[in-house]
């Protein structure tokens, strides 16, 4: 519990601040209309097309809930972004469509990633079980198993970084490269995407604080069993 309280529980509060601070900025900017009158769905049709891509958008219920799907090769955009002509709506579909651009291409980090996805699942249902049964039953090699499968998450984490704001640099190059943006709105874009990346940075270390509670956990209880 002291080391949940010392390392965990001050990243959780961070990722909750990012949180709260994507939400107030996306709704901060979705009160801010394009010039242009583009809304999420057309900005986002308009970067596919000038990348020589088809991929179905389609809407989808939430808030915040946007996303690529790479199974199906299509983009999902929320109600509040896909009709919607807010600097927030095309930001958020821009994001989007810069991962539908980086399956196109090959990008590695999201091919590596989306290769960790099946992996990490299973060692993030497994790995509690190991720590806790070598913890209990003094199996050491057991603890560190599950720390070792565990740290899988941390790596689909820091692997989560490097396609997400490459995705968001690809976003505001193809906005601005579109010539239907001011600098003004592609500013707020940045605010809004620069918000989102704060998410994902909280989350790299949330489990970084959980990966070294648990490593000072088991080690903790192999010092006191050695004396």
């Amino acid at each position: 519990m002291y080391y949940y309280l010392l390392l965990v529980v001050p990243a959780l509060l961070i990722a909750a601040f990012a949180q709260m601070k994507v939400t107030s900025t996306f709704r901060k900017f979705s009160q801010y209309h394009t010039a242009s009158g583009m809304t999420g769905e057309a900005a986002s049709r308009m970067i596919l097309r000038e990348n020589g891509l088809s991929v179905p958008i389609e809407p989808t219920a939430g808030e915040l809930t946007d996303h690529y799907d790479p199974r199906g090769n299509v983009i999902r955009l929320s109600q509040p972004v896909y009709g919607a002509d807010s600097i927030a709506a095309v930001g958020v579909a821009a994001h989007e469509t810069g991962h539908a651009i980086q399956y196109a291409h090959d990008y590695a980090p999201i091919r590596f990633r989306m290769a960790l996805v099946p992996v990490t699942n299973f060692s993030a249902s497994i790995s509690p079980y190991l720590i806790l049964f070598g913890l209990i039953a003094g199996l050491e090699f057991l603890s560190y198993a599950g720390i070792a499968l565990f740290s899988l998450s941390v790596l689909f984490q820091l692997v989560t970084l490097p396609v997400e704001f490459n995705a968001s640099t690809r976003a505001v190059q193809a906005l601005r490269q579109s010539g239907s943006f001011t600098e003004e709105e592609l500013a707020g874009v940045k605010k809004v995407l620069s918000a989102a990346a704060l998410t994902y940075v909280a989350a790299l270390l949330v489990s970084l604080m959980q990966l070294l509670r648990l490593v000072l956990m088991v080690l903790g209880r192999s010092n006191r069993r050695g004396r």
